[in-house]
């Protein structure tokens, strides 16, 4: 749970890019890729990360610019990857602009329970965690390079010189 907006926005940044890193390497060709006939698709994963943002951040009371839950997947990564950008930007702005480090330990109504404006914020990010490694299996599957988020992926391994780790 965030007790600081300064810890959240440092932590936020550095998600915001790996998630970017992540979108970065997707296909249009691979958005449809799904391991089952009734999995979730590249594209899914990328664009629910998106539309959570907002959906998630507007239960708390702030206004993040960004898709609506009930928009289509496009069929586009530039379209994905600005939608993205938009909404974890609009996202840092709308807290620095709003909130103060108190504000993190009022309750708001979430999916059925109560959850702190901090607690909030550290299940968003870990939602967006969540969803990155279900992305990272499918890239593999479609042949796409998978970037390191928290450490070297076997690509990176080998791009340094170094065999990958068993």
């Amino acid at each position: 749970m965030y007790n600081s907006i300064e810890q959240f926005l440092k932590d936020w940044k550095y998600e915001n890019e790996s998630t970017l890193k992540i979108l970065n390497n997707l296909t249009d060709e691979s958005l449809k890729k799904k391991v089952t006939e009734d999995g979730r698709t590249l594209g899914f994963l990328a664009w629910h990360i998106t539309q959570t943002i907002p959906e998630m951040m507007e239960k708390t009371g702030l206004n993040v610019d960004g898709p609506a839950i009930d928009q289509d997947v496009p069929d586009n990564t530039e379209k994905i990857k600005d939608a993205y950008k938009k909404a974890a930007d609009s996202l840092a702005e709308q807290i620095k602009i709003n909130w103060k480090d108190d504000i993190l330990k009022i309750e708001d109504d979430m999916y059925g329970e109560k959850w702190q404006k901090g607690l909030t914020l550290m299940y968003l990010m870990l939602h967006q965690a969540h969803h990155r490694g279900q992305m990272t299996v499918l890239m593999r599957q479609a042949g796409l390079k998978v970037p390191g988020i928290y450490g070297p992926s076997s690509e990176e391994w080998k791009d340094m010189g170094m065999e990958p780790m068993k």
